[in-house]
């Protein structure tokens, strides 16, 4: 049996990590993300952990250090933060693109100028596009669980695909907060061997990564989509098989107080929790308001989001990124192109919030909700705001 300890969220990412038993760890330090790979340098230093540790001299060597090890058979991990993300973004294309199913936690943070380590999710946004899937965490626990889900969806054969697992940096990865960690057994049960299907080996010589010709490059990113796409269901098979063994359930969308609301927030991330807290006083006050959450970032789960939005009047979407010059987040940037594609029309009410770590307050949440209100009884066009801008 697991036991249930107080740790921060960055030693139970590193602790969980290394009960997969991962073969090679690559690292540089960036903050927020350090105390996961220091810590996994301790425990492959005490002989906890048998795997190579790789210091590397940047972020971008630690990933093309993940491509390697994958691609030879290894089961490999890293992770990173915002401008470490940036520096490593060349070569997460090609982890992808090979088909490796390398998984990195992302401990989210503000992208530079002016300098900001705090939490927001412009990395979280810059990385949309590079062809892996990506889940993102609420608290603890779950950075926990879905780092084990991780690397059982990536090393899928039907799947074969790096995973991002996205935590809010200090907001979350600098937490103590109560988790349940798993015993080696329990993990053994539902992360099987590694077993790769293609691998480098000198006694059977092939080419990874050759250079595309116009003949063949489309024919390649098609394949690379169907890949992506087709993982859902595994992703959803996958947190089934985790729900049968440890009793917690995770979905591509959740729902929090969703029934017979009129205004339903969308968001992402630990800004989730506090958001919880603010439909439970509007709902005391006889408010009609919900919360709608987005456990899967890529692939996007149009169908399962609007299925949920398509029963509300309006919908009050939360990012915490810039998308400069569309007049809506990256995130209602995806939610009204996936409304419109399924001919469904709330009103939408788009609200940009915590950049470079700033507070939102169930306050804050609590004037969403009044604004996203009037837009809809007046009938004014689908509307935009950045929260909190000082004058």
């Amino acid at each position: 049996m697991g036991k249930r300890v107080g740790m921060e969220v960055s030693i139970a990412a590193a602790e969980v990590v290394g009960l997969c038993d991962v073969d090679v760890i690559a690292a540089y330090p960036i903050t927020p993300q350090t105390h996961i790979v220091e810590h996994l340098s301790e425990l492959v230093a005490e002989g906890h952990l048998d795997a190579e540790f790789v210091p590397v001299e940047s972020e971008h060597s630690a990933m093309s250090t993940c491509v390697g090890a994958a691609a030879a058979g290894a089961r490999t991990f890293t992770s990173t933060s915002s401008q470490g993300y940036a520096l490593m973004a060349e070569i997460c294309y090609i982890a992808s693109s090979l088909r490796l199913p390398i998984v990195m936690a992302v401990a989210n943070r503000a992208l530079s100028a002016p300098i900001n380590i705090w939490n927001d999710h412009a990395d979280m946004m810059m990385s949309r596009d590079t062809g892996w899937i990506q889940t993102v965490a609420e608290n603890g626990q779950e950075v926990v669980d879905l780092l084990l889900h991780a690397y059982r969806v990536a090393e899928d054969p039907r799947v074969l695909l790096p995973v991002i697992v996205n935590l809010d940096g200090f907001t979350l990865s600098h937490m103590i907060e109560p988790i349940w960690l798993p015993d080696k057994e329990e993990v053994d049960r539902y992360l099987p061997p590694y077993k790769p299907k293609l691998r480098l080996d000198p006694r059977n010589p092939m080419t990874f990564g050759p250079v595309g010709m116009p003949e063949v490059y489309t024919e390649a990113k098609k394949a690379q989509d169907e890949a992506m796409n087709g993982a859902l269901p595994v992703i959803i098979e996958a947190w089934g098989e985790f729900e049968k063994q440890f009793g917690r359930a995770y979905r591509p969308v959740e729902t929090y107080k969703t029934d017979g609301a009129e205004i339903l927030f969308l968001t992402m991330g630990s800004i989730s929790e506090t958001a919880m807290t603010a439909v439970d006083k509007m709902r005391a006050e006889g408010k009609k308001v919900g919360l709608v959450r987005l456990r899967l970032w890529r692939p996007f789960p149009a169908k399962e989001l609007v299925d949920v939005l398509k029963r509300a009047k309006a919908v009050a979407v939360v990012d915490r990124a810039m998308a400069f010059s569309t007049r809506s987040g990256p995130l209602c940037v995806e939610v009204k192109a996936a409304l419109y594609d399924h001919g469904v029309s709330p009103y939408v009410q788009n609200f940009i919030a915590g950049l470079g770590g700033r507070d939102v307050t169930v306050e804050d949440f609590e004037a969403m909700a009044a604004k996203t209100g009037d837009g809809l009884s007046k009938g004014l066009p689908m509307a935009y705001e950045i929260v909190n801008v000082r004058e």
